[in-house]
């Protein structure tokens, strides 16, 4: 089979030595519309915090297809690739709602509020199919379920070439799923080294400076220094094991400081002028 093309713009960014641009957006047909002419390279939809809606996921994905990029292109990748963050906590595991987004054709999950080593490796275990153990690169144990038809129909391909393509990023070289980590807890900020560690198959790990500063006691105090501390901590931490740290606040007032520590999965507020992505992307030579 011959090589195929890269899909997911978030991972060709990572992966040529970039930052990549992304937000978190509404899953509603008027946001898909906007994001799909949008310079970021991946969006995703917030479903955590918003309702679980199967249905309105599949119409996002659709309403990102452009008839006149493809054309233009001779490709049905959509220039930004559709990402979602699931509601579930990782101690929920939360398998159904990983399995049901990638078989729609989403290209990466946000698990929110990962906290150890067992949850981790279920959220990468989630987002891969099965293989005998004899296979390469068996760890971490697929368990995602076989129900391709829709996801390879979005993806543009045979259903053989979505299985070569449908693994995770960077274990896979090949792979467009992108699993993203979100460690929103000091529980979850001590047992980071064990999880980069003994969990191959991470693509980025997201810090959830929300959840993690109304634990310490500074409630969206995003720049007190208690917070930054245990921040630092997590970008200390994946710089050790080489793995893409997220951040989920990128503004034009704080990009200067995000990128020079290291951040590489930004996420910038999706406004109308998107101001701070073009300040974001400036600063990062993008």
């Amino acid at each position: 089979m011959a090589d195929l093309p890269r899909l997911n713009n978030v991972i060709r960014a990572l992966d040529g030595g970039q930052h990549a641009f992304t937000c978190f957006t509404p899953a509603e047909i008027d946001s898909a519309l906007a994001m799909s002419t949008s310079k970021f390279d991946g969006c995703v939809y917030e479903m955590e915090h918003n309702f679980w809606e199967g249905r309105a996921l599949r119409d996002c994905l659709q309403y990102m297809l452009n008839r006149g990029q493809i054309a233009k292109s001779a490709s049905v990748v959509p220039p930004v690739a559709p990402m979602v963050r699931i509601p579930v906590n990782g101690v929920e595991k939360g398998q159904w709602h990983a399995k049901q987004a990638l078989d729609l054709g989403c290209y990466g999950i946000v698990w929110p509020h990962i906290s150890t080593v067992e949850e981790a490796y279920n959220a990468v275990a989630a987002c891969r199919y099965p293989r005998l153990k004899n296979a390469a690169l068996y760890e971490p144990t697929g368990i995602r379920g076989d129900g391709p038809t829709t996801a390879a129909r979005y993806w543009g391909l045979t259903q053989q070439e979505y299985y070569t393509k449908a693994d995770v990023w960077p274990l896979a070289k090949q792979g467009e799923i992108f699993v993203i980590l979100q460690i929103e807890d000091t529980r979850g900020v001590e047992n980071l080294d064990d999880m980069l560690k003994n969990v191959p198959g991470i693509g980025a790990i997201l810090i959830g400076e929300g959840d993690l500063s109304q634990e310490l006691g500074y409630p969206r105090q995003y720049e007190h220094k208690e917070v930054l501390a245990w921040m630092k901590r997590v970008v200390d931490t994946c710089k050790k094991h080489n793995v893409v740290v997220g951040h989920p606040h990128v503004e034009a007032g704080n990009c200067d400081r995000i990128i020079s520590e290291g951040y590489r999965f930004l996420m910038c507020a999706p406004v109308r002028s998107f101001n701070h992505l073009t300040k974001a992307m400036e600063t990062a030579g993008r």
